[in-house]
């Protein structure tokens, strides 16, 4: 099978010139030196994170019955009280046919940030309206409190409660769970991987269940191993948000006590990954200004050559996160390729 290259050139090409510098507008800059600043402040050399620091900035957007100015609703449903795993859920006002649900997995290096961050409330937001679909934002538990692999366990339970218990009667929309698609940004393309390779490779509901993952989204994703990457080493310290220390930073946050960074669970990028006979058609967003897009590239093309049907997106002049920022020209095209996908996929 022959992998699909869409918006951009090939990893060769990619890989032998340098990245043009990132024309952002003033306000996305000065969001971007705050985000990294106070991320970076919460994230101790210790290895545990200041919470109380970080949730002081990092405060909760508030759900709304009242539809917002494009129609938009939201409610927390609660999945399992116990470990504090719910999902915040986005939904239209109304619906001529049933619609597509997409499970959301925020980024934050596996440690930081929440369902409820205005960030990825907003985002989910355009993605309900943008993609027309019921939007189900997962609040995974966080590393190094909960290592590897709570998130991945919290993604599966969360489908198992869509399976069982459907969406809360908050969604007044109809809803078509055989076309459940998969979405996740950074660490939460990460986890989008293990969860889906956990439900199609046998975690399920062995009883007949209404719910099929129609596809997976993965936004930039998180992967990495031991070596360095051309990409790495060019763009380290260069481009905004992600950094080689930052990055080393989260996996031993995340990662198994006295593991490294060739675990499966950081690793899936060569001929050893293991895929479930059921793996679902995957997209995969690359940019060319994020020091990760060639473990990204990597895993598009295990995706490839393992027989899986895969779709590489690449935006050039996106740098790591462009998808918070609607002001950016990439984030539409982002919204619109995703809709194609989901659309071409159901």
């Amino acid at each position: 099978m022959e992998m699909e290259l869409e918006g951009g050139s090939n990893g060769q090409e990619t890989e032998a010139r340098a990245p043009p510098p990132p024309a952002l507008p003033w306000m996305v800059q000065l969001q971007l030196y705050i985000i990294v600043a106070v991320g970076r402040i919460a994230m101790s050399r210790s290895g545990t994170v200041h919470r109380r620091f970080f949730s002081a900035v990092d405060r909760p957007a508030r759900t709304s019955a009242r539809q917002d100015k494009n129609g938009v609703r939201s409610a927390d449903v609660t999945v399992d009280a116990s470990r504090g795993l719910w999902a915040r859920v986005f939904s239209p006002s109304q619906a001529s046919a049933p619609l597509p649900v997409l499970v959301y997995f925020h980024g934050g290096a596996f440690t930081l940030l929440s369902a409820s961050s205005i960030p990825y409330d907003d985002m989910c937001r355009r993605f309900c309206h943008g993609l027309g679909a019921v939007v189900v934002s997962v609040n995974y538990r966080l590393a190094p409190e909960h290592r590897c692999p709570a998130a991945y366990d919290d993604g599966v339970d969360v489908l198992r409660h869509l399976a069982s218990a459907g969406l809360p009667d908050d969604v007044a929309v109809p809803v078509d769970l055989s076309r459940c698609f998969l979405a996740g940004d950074s660490a939460g393309g990460n986890i989008v991987h293990h969860v889906a390779q956990r439900w199609t490779g046998g975690m399920a509901p062995s009883s007949p269940t209404i719910l099929r993952l129609a596809g997976a989204i993965l936004i930039q994703p998180f992967f990495g191993g031991e070596a360095r990457t051309g990409s790495e080493e060019r763009l380290d310290g260069k481009a905004w948000v992600v950094t080689v220390r930052d990055s080393d930073w989260a996996w031993r946050a995340f990662l198994p006590e006295g593991a490294d960074r060739n675990h499966p669970a950081a690793h899936v990028t060569d001929e050893s990954a293991d895929l479930a006979d059921g793996f679902p058609p995957a997209m995969v967003v690359v940019g060319g200004l994020d020091p990760l897009q060639d473990w990204q590239r990597q895993y598009a093309g295990v995706l490839d050559k393992k027989g899986k049907v895969v779709q590489l997106e690449e935006f050039d002049e996106a740098i790591h996160g462009f998808f918070w920022f609607p002001e950016l020209p990439e984030t539409g095209k982002l919204t619109a390729k995703m809709k194609a996908f989901m659309e071409s996929s159901a």
